[in-house]
This record gives C-alpha cells, structure tokens and sequence, in this order.
C-alpha cells in the first residue's frame, strides 16, 4: 500500500509520554521537541484521543515545544464522574505546566477540543501567546444547539457500559469518523482505531466515557467568552467540513469586523489534519511564527540596529 510522504516521516519523530493529575484523575500526554522552544498545546476532539495529532506534531516540533493531551473520559486517561468546561481547562493548563510549554502557550482545539481551548483561553487567556479553533466556530445565541446535558434533554441512561467486540478485527472494524468523510488513508484510519481501542473481559472495548456529555453543559454564552478573550485568536477550517460546529465562519467574521485570522484548507474535511496535515501544520506555523515575531518586534529592532552600529563602526 503507498503511504502519504508524511506517513513514516511523522512516525518516526521521537515522543515522550507523560502524566499529571487533575482533580484526583490522571491525565496522559505526550510531547515532541525540545524544552525552551515556544510551547503548544493540541486538543482533540470528542470520542478521540492526542493520536489526532500524530501527524502534525512532529513537523510543528523543529521549531516549537509540542503536547498533546488525552481529556478526561478520553484514550488512555481516567474518567470522571462528571465533566465540565472549567473542568477540561484545568487539565489542559496542568499539561501546558507539566509537559514544560514555557510561559504564554498556544492553545489549539479540533472539534470538540475547539470548546475546551475555548475554555481554556477564558480562564486563562491573560498567560497565553493565542488560540486557535480548528473547524469550531462559536454560534450567535439565537442559533446555539447545547450538546451537553444529555442525561436531562434525552434522559439517558446514567452508566451506560459500551459494547464489548469479541475481536480486535471485529472493533477496527466499526471504527468510524464523526461526520464521515471520504479519502482518508486507510493507514491514518487504522492508527487512529488502534489507539482508541483497549482489551477487556470477553474481548475489546472503545477507550471513550459514553456519559462524557450526560451533565457537562457547553454553552450559550460562548461567543461572549470569545469576545472578551484577552489573547491573539484565529480559526483553521476544512473547505468541505459538514460539522454542525463549523459552520459559523460568517458569525465570527461578522463579530470581529472581518479581522479574525480565518484559514481554509482547500481540499479538506471536518477531520482536516488527516486530509492534509502539512497544511493544517503550515497554517499553525504561520500563524504562531508571526504572534511570536509581533511580541518580540522590539528585540529583533535591537540586533538588527547593533548589527548596523557594528557595520558602520
């Protein structure tokens, strides 16, 4: 089977695995690149886990301190009794200081993990370089759809234990995307199955909570969070995303009079970093090396004026 250039290229790139704890819950995480470069933290979506970001992060780390998290109820992390927004951004701040991100991280969320940079930057947007929402966009009021609080708008059952898969086969199997999508490598698609899937008693089982969103509440007023942020912001989407969470590109325009950072990858989905993920890596790039150059303008000034000094003398 051809492989993606970036296939193997990606998986080779060393990274280390780490932990910390959160409210009584372990949290893994795992980091690519050296300690003192500008750090970054990838979120990922829901039902997901960090391997999102197996092929972004590597080329993101020549030039960046790289982490990417597992959210409680999420791959290999621990679950919790109940979820919540302020709840996810404290994980997510505990990794920025246990993966040694550096002061003022980037926070980036895919999907889901949108929400929850989301929250992050709300409490913690005054120690932070910027952030950025791939393919999530925040909704006008009169437009916000909750999906939280299941367990009171469905009334689903409270401890629901998923299916058991006699097989390994058998569960890679019925691995899907969320929206689907076409063109995906098949190679991506199994990676992304294989790590989110764990052995149990009579067979296999997915590494997911299903109660994740029985009682965590998203939000109506996240739009305000989003315009009293006190950091840098843009949004990455996928030109042929179908996610119901994507789709307020004009909103946001419209609420920032035009002047939010908005990158559409040509060609992409909702699951965008699959698709293309050295574009999806390009755009964060661009957008972090020029937030970087922004805050330390002055200090380039300087060299080059002592370069200048030094030419003339």
């Amino acid at each position: 089977m051809d492989q993606p250039f970036w296939y193997q290229r990606a998986l080779d790139v060393p990274s280390v695995e780490g932990w910390t704890e959160v409210d009584g819950i372990r949290i893994r995480f795992m980091t690519w690149g050296k300690e003192g470069l500008p750090g970054v933290v990838l979120i990922h979506g829901s039902n997901a886990h960090l391997e999102w970001w197996r092929f972004v992060a590597p080329f993101l780390a020549d030039q960046f301190r790289v982490a990417a998290i597992d959210l409680s109820g999420n791959g290999d992390s621990g679950w919790r009794e109940e979820y919540s927004g302020e709840g996810f951004a404290r994980e997510v701040w505990a990794v920025c200081q246990a993966a040694k991100l550096g002061p003022r991280p980037v926070v980036v969320g895919h999907s889901f993990g949108g929400f929850v940079a989301l929250e992050t930057a709300h409490h913690f947007s005054h120690e932070m370089t910027g952030l950025v929402l791939m393919d999530f966009t925040v909704a006008p009021p009169e437009q916000y759809l909750e999906w939280g609080l299941r367990a009171e708008r469905e009334g689903v059952a409270a401890k629901r234990k998923l299916r058991v898969y006699a097989t390994r086969e058998e569960i890679l199997g019925r691995f899907r995307l969320i929206p689907e999508q076409p063109g995906v490598h098949p190679l991506v698609l199994r990676h992304m199955g294989e790590a989110g899937i764990k052995p149990v008693e009579g067979g296999y089982t997915w590494k997911f909570d299903p109660s994740l969103f029985d009682h965590l509440e998203m939000g109506v007023d996240q739009c305000d969070k989003f315009a009293a942020l006190h950091c840098r912001s843009a949004v990455i989407l996928g030109e042929k995303s179908t996610d119901e969470g994507a789709l307020f590109r004009p909103y946001m325009s419209r609420i920032t009079g035009g002047h939010l950072p908005m990158f559409i990858v040509p060609g992409t989905y909702h699951h965008l970093m699959f698709d293309d993920p050295v574009s999806v890596t390009m755009s964060l790039k661009a957008l972090m090396l020029q937030w970087l150059g922004e805050d330390h303008r002055a200090e380039m000034k300087d060299k080059l004026q002592q370069l200048l000094e030094k030419r003339r003398g």
